[in-house]
């Protein structure tokens, strides 16, 4: 088991942490959100806790059997707490400024082909980031009151203060989680037009 200190978090859909947690994905698309430093996405922190969003999930974007388990909520509405399931090393991520062959990652992700075409036509400028991350369950999660700092169109946060250690252990064991970046190298390696940030660039 790992014990280990952090005060930042990466903000994603609730059901994509679940899909973490469960192992059932290793893999994120981002280009940040709104309210981003210098409107663009960019990787702080190599290791985060996994922040769980509900505002903004949208079934039509995800496979069916993940479009099934999500809880539409009102825009604007809050919970009091937030449950805090896990934490992530973020291994690997990659810039990709061209669609092409992006759809061979649909067996390795939770979201449907919409939702990857949409996410790459936003900001067309700005290339599409994949993340691998090797996540962590937490043995006993964290309860966390929601401060509205926390909300809006933004991928980090920063806790007041670190959070308590707590024992946590991989939601994959090395070798599946290995195997599995491996079958995502591959098919990323055909792309057009990709870089790879290494980790020991990740601040």
């Amino acid at each position: 088991m790992v014990q280990l200190v952090l005060q930042h978090a990466l903000k994603e859909w609730s059901i994509a942490v679940d899909a973490l947690t469960q192992g059932r994905t290793i893999l994120l698309f981002r280009k940040g959100g709104i309210r981003e430093v210098g409107q663009q996405f960019i990787v702080p922190h190599q290791r985060v806790w996994l922040y769980p969003t509900y505002e903004h999930q949208k079934p039509h974007l995800l496979k069916p059997q993940w479009a099934a388990k999500v809880m539409p909520v009102d825009s604007g509405r809050y919970p009091t707490q937030v449950t805090l399931l896990a934490w992530a090393e973020i291994s690997h991520v990659w810039t990709v400024k061209t669609l092409d062959k992006i759809e061979a990652l649909l067996p390795f992700h939770i979201w449907n082909e919409q939702f990857v075409t949409e996410r790459f036509c936003w900001k067309p400028s700005q290339p599409l980031h994949i993340l691998l991350l090797r996540v962590h369950c937490l043995a006993i999660p964290i309860q966390i009151d929601w401060q509205s700092v926390y909300g809006g169109c933004r991928s980090w946060l920063t806790f007041e203060a670190p959070l308590d250690e707590t024992p946590s252990t991989p939601a994959l064991d090395k070798q599946t989680w290995a195997t599995t970046v491996q079958q995502i190298h591959e098919q990323i390696a055909t792309l057009t037009s990709s870089e790879l940030l290494q980790a020991n660039e990740i601040i």
